[in-house]
């Protein structure tokens, strides 16, 4: 999202028992999140509930709030730190009249928007229609009315009203091309195992600095944002420093708490270098 069209959250915490510090340390990886997607945060709220609402995750009365902050911020997003339901999903937009996403569906955004390579690009969309595929139910006319914007991006946009049979005969296509690059990345890391030269994968949070590092030890010119998920393609490159012998680095995908499901599954031939 552009700076023109630029959207206003709500971002939505829930503390139910796993501590305050907890909560607000999930509600500021959110922060960084969003930001990441392009939006632009309109305002915060964290309420404090022992028990989860079935159908609304919070509180009618916390629900109001929201209405009221998101009218006088000029905010048309609430973004929860939880994943939802697609029953919630559905009562908190027809209760707050607002786009409302989720924490994974912010997440496969910033991936959506960062997948360069082929490899990349089809992990992701295999991602997106996995989660979307329980969700299309009954929500036709409120996918249509959420337009642009956050949660749309990528190469599953297209394909949210289409009915699920294409949807799974998609799926299946991108599952038999990740199987076809996950070959072909254990072909590899065999090829590396023969010629006996140490592979060391960098590890670490997302925007830990792991891409920087990369081009320090390998003199490469690999992109490195300052953002989330900046790096979504797997690389391995040579040292340039002969002192210490031939080694190959790997630079991959970071990580973040909560990682969706359905990234991990459909990023095994990419979270497979890890295992070089």
């Amino acid at each position: 999202v552009g700076s023109s069209s630029e959207e206003r959250a709500i971002l939505v915490g829930l503390e139910s028992g796993e501590g305050t510090f907890e909560a607000e340390s999930r509600l500021a990886e959110l922060e960084e999140l969003t930001r990441s997607a392009g939006g632009k945060i309109a305002g915060k709220s964290l309420q404090h509930r022992k028990t989860i609402n079935p159908k609304t995750l919070i509180g009618l009365g916390k629900l109001q709030e929201l209405v009221s902050l998101a009218y006088h911020e000029d905010a048309d997003l609430l973004v929860f730190d939880r994943e939802l339901s697609p029953g919630q999903a559905r009562e908190i937009e027809s209760f707050t009249r607002l786009k409302v996403l989720d924490r994974t569906q912010v997440i496969l955004d910033i991936f959506a928007q960062n997948a360069r390579g082929r490899e990349a690009q089809v992990q992701v969309e295999l991602s997106q229609l996995n989660y979307q595929l329980t969700r299309l139910s009954g929500r036709g006319s409120q996918m249509s009315r959420l337009g642009g914007g956050i949660g749309t991006r990528g190469p599953g946009e297209t394909k949210l009203e289409v009915d699920r049979r294409r949807i799974r005969t998609r799926i299946s296509a991108l599952e038999t091309e990740v199987d076809s690059i996950s070959r072909q990345r254990s072909e590899t890391r065999k090829n590396r195992r023969r010629g006996r030269t140490p592979v060391i994968a960098l590890v670490g949070y997302t925007n830990a600095g792991k891409t920087t590092l990369f081009n320090k030890l390998t003199e490469s010119m690999q992109l490195a944002e300052d953002k989330l998920f900046a790096t979504l393609d797997s690389v391995t490159r040579k040292n340039k420093n002969p002192e210490h012998g031939p080694i190959l680095f790997s630079d991959t995908v970071g990580f973040i708490s909560d990682l969706p499901t359905q990234l991990i599954e459909s990023f095994k031939a990419t979270l497979d270098e890890l295992k070089s």
